[in-house]
């Protein structure tokens, strides 16, 4: 399945999408439900949600809206793909000896195409394409043979980087959220569509130059890793936002940062495509 958040007559409601078609969902979840409550029931709601017989709108006539907007916490993992790390290290970036981590704040979350602001303190604003994948159930000290059984789904993120604010803070926090720098979606695409998410090609464009493109099988901690990794310390939550790393190709190894004007696409085999242009604060 996959699941959205979309915007209609000035409503926002969650659907299903069925081909180039939105399945309002509203009878099943309430029209103002949450995703993150649907996730946390998606065993006990699927059947429903599969055969429902809600209003239908075509795709073209629908705004969609970050497929989850309130989730508990929205972490990244950082340098995750080896030539990527090499970059970040030639950019100034100790390579990390163990998974690094930091928080994107929720309050970054970002629709699938709407606009990104370049903010008026930084002049070094940077993209990179990511696999993220959303948490489906409650729990802690997950084994990585046991991870995919609590994974919802996947779905595409940019996770729109400020790195001279980033350089400023060995946690990274500051220069990963900023307002509007976590553009996700375009909606969220169930575990069981999808074979194995390593085995996916994501790439991304800048005006239509292609910057990154890579095999998220390139990645040096896999999924199931990061969650065992994760686990270990913290509870993680139904809704809870999770992004992969990013591949090699990113602005700052060539000086090629984002400014006004720019789009940028970030397009994952079988996820969907996010596209947002970049405006001043």
């Amino acid at each position: 399945m996959k699941l959205c958040r979309f915007v209609e007559g000035g409503r926002t409601r969650i659907g299903r999408v069925a081909d180039d078609q939105v399945v309002d969902l509203s009878e099943i979840v309430g029209g103002g439900g949450s995703m993150r409550d649907l996730l946390a029931n998606l065993p006990a709601l699927r059947t429903a949600i599969e055969k429902a017989t809600g209003p239908r709108f075509a795709l073209s006539q629908v705004k969609l809206a970050a497929p989850i907007d309130d989730p508990q916490k929205f972490l990244a993992i950082g340098m995750n793909y080896v030539a990527h790390a090499n970059e970040a290290a030639a950019a100034g970036i100790p390579i990390p000896k163990s998974q690094l981590w930091f928080n994107k704040q929720v309050s970054c979350i970002n629709g699938p195409y709407d606009t990104v602001q370049v903010p008026k303190a930084s002049d070094k604003v940077d993209y990179e394409a990511e696999l993220a994948f959303v948490i489906g159930q409650r729990c802690r000290h997950v084994s990585a043979q046991d991870a995919r059984k609590v994974i919802a789904g996947y779905l595409v993120c940019n996770d729109v980087t400020a790195r001279d604010w980033q350089q400023r803070s060995p946690t990274y926090t500051l220069g990963k959220s900023f307002d509007t720098h976590g553009p996700i979606g375009p909606w969220i695409t169930t575990d069981d569509e999808i074979d194995d998410p390593h085995a996916l090609t994501m790439w991304l464009t800048v005006n239509g130059e292609e910057r990154q493109r890579a095999g998220t099988g390139g990645m040096i901690y896999n999924i199931y890793q990061q969650i065992e990794y994760l686990s270990t310390v913290m509870t993680l939550e139904p809704g809870d936002l999770v992004a992969t790393g990013t591949p090699s190709g990113v602005g700052v190894a060539s000086n090629r940062f984002l400014k006004p004007g720019d789009v940028v696409r970030v397009e994952i085999e079988s996820l969907g495509a996010i596209e947002n242009r970049f405006v001043p604060e």
